[in-house]
């Protein structure tokens, strides 16, 4: 008899031990979302619950923040970048990068930016291919010239972030490469985005292939995160450029990745990924676990359309280093 009760408390555990392993992750909370899409030509910020608490007009656009005074930064189209104060609705800084800093009747687009901790402002400039940082006034501080093989306005950069050792993180669309440069514009470390043995396919959803890269982050780690853009894929890489974790185009059930944007990284260790040109029948960002499940997803296409290119989760606490 206790032979039978010691094999059936084995199974019991061995049961409890299937189930818990086979038991989804639990369901993150719902988040405040700052989201825009350039085919709806609408920035918004949205509610938990859904609902719209701020919006104003867009344009193209491919870079967004939300300032700890809780101002927004971003673009009315790729050249003209503002600050608004959400609450009034009022322009408090913008920057014309069309006709200012000697640009003036030449083809420039922007594609990245960021208020850094002293006031300034750093820009991107494809282009002219030069990373900018001005004061209030617009009047530049400092700037450096970046490495561009196949230089298109377009595509130059695409997101670009200055790191706490006074480097700076860029994505470079068009070359299919993420680029760190030093404070003397110095490349100090490439990643060149594989295209994993396949070819080529025009387009921007989910048929489509390439290694346009549009986001970098550097963990704490050391290691680099970044997503590849047409590359349907989210990698992460070592200072020795090996992939040591990745998230594919059809690894999460039921989603299908397609040009995977923006990038951030929860103080919970969650990663919250952009998924843009995906169509209808899929979210637009997804948050998942370290071990890929899927613990919430963001799909809006009444506020929002099928070009939702960059999206902010809003947390008490800053989640990106």
């Amino acid at each position: 008899m206790r032979r039978l009760l010691s094999l059936v408390t084995v199974a019991l555990c061995c049961a409890a031990a299937s189930a818990q392993d086979q038991a989804p992750a639990p369901r993150a909370r719902a988040h405040r979302v700052l989201a825009a899409d350039y085919s709806t030509k609408r920035i918004a910020l949205m509610k938990a619950d859904g609902t719209v608490e701020w919006q104003s007009k867009t344009d193209n656009i491919h870079d967004l923040h939300r300032l700890a005074n809780g101002n927004i930064l971003f673009q009315r189209s790729f050249t003209h970048l503002v600050e608004v104060d959400p609450k009034t609705d009022q322009v408090v800084w913008e920057y014309d990068a069309g006709r200012m800093n000697g640009n003036e009747g030449k083809p420039v687009e922007v594609h990245a930016f960021q208020r850094l901790a002293d006031g300034t402002t750093m820009i991107a400039e494809s282009g002219p291919g030069r990373i900018i940082e001005v004061d209030k006034d617009g009047k530049i501080v400092r700037q450096i010239k970046l490495k561009v093989d196949r230089p298109n306005p377009h595509t130059d950069t695409r997101l670009a972030r200055k790191l706490e050792n006074g480097h700076y993180l860029v994505c470079h669309e068009g070359d299919g490469a993420v680029r760190e440069y030093d404070a003397d514009g110095k490349v100090v470390w490439e990643y060149a985005v594989p295209l994993f043995g396949m070819e080529r396919k025009a387009g921007h959803g989910p048929e489509a292939f390439g290694n346009q890269t549009f986001a970098a982050l550097r963990l704490p780690s050391g290691n680099t995160l970044l997503s590849t853009g047409n590359g349907h894929s989210v990698l992460e890489v070592t200072p020795a450029k090996e992939i040591v974790w990745s998230v594919r185009q059809n690894e999460l059930p039921g989603i299908t990745l397609a040009w995977v944007t923006t990038l951030q990284v929860l103080p919970n260790g969650n990663i919250v990924i952009g998924n843009c040109h995906a169509g209808p029948n899929n979210p637009q960002i997804v948050e998942i676990t370290r071990d890929k499940r899927v613990v919430w997803t963001f799909k809006d296409f009444k506020n929002f359309g099928d070009a939702l290119s960059n999206s902010l989760v809003l947390t008490r606490r800053p989640s990106i280093r």
